[in-house]
């Protein structure tokens, strides 16, 4: 619940700064996750943090596409305002992974499910997002593993 209360408090402090931009895109979040939350468990529905970050991985990943639309159909100031709300999404979510460190934890995967081709990556991939626990992406961890498991 600490990531959830974070929020509320970013979110009062957004409104007292007249911050426009940060109170909108924490508006979004925090409709968001109680979307959510009561999908999963009803009104009174509350998110552990991790549920929390999920969401939070879901809101980028929905601007992210929206910017590659963007800038395909010439509207580059709908992008930079996508970005302007990635930025401030990005500061709810654990610190990502380093490449060094994320090529270690694969490998180290791969050696424990004793995985040796790419038929066997579902294995991998399910033992990777448990450890990695949203600190990469599932398609960066999906492009490594097959690097790794190719070579």
């Amino acid at each position: 619940m600490a990531l959830q209360k974070r929020i509320d408090e970013d979110l009062i402090a957004a409104m007292r700064a007249k911050d426009s931009t940060r109170l909108g895109v924490l508006r979004m979040l925090k409709a968001a996750l109680k979307n959510v939350a009561i999908d999963k468990a009803g009104a009174g529905g509350e998110l552990e943090d991790s549920e929390a970050v999920a969401v939070v991985r879901k809101q980028v990943k929905q601007r992210q596409d929206s910017i590659e639309s963007f800038e395909k159909g010439g509207r580059t100031e709908l992008a930079e305002k996508e970005r302007a709300e990635i930025a401030v999404l990005t500061g709810y979510l654990p610190q990502a992974m380093s490449a060094e460190e994320l090529k270690r934890v694969v490998a180290e995967t791969i050696a424990e499910t004793g995985a040796t081709s790419r038929a066997q990556m579902g294995a991998v991939m399910k033992a990777l997002q448990q450890k990695v626990a949203g600190r990469a992406d599932g398609k960066t961890l999906s492009m490594e593993v097959q690097r790794q498991l190719a070579a």
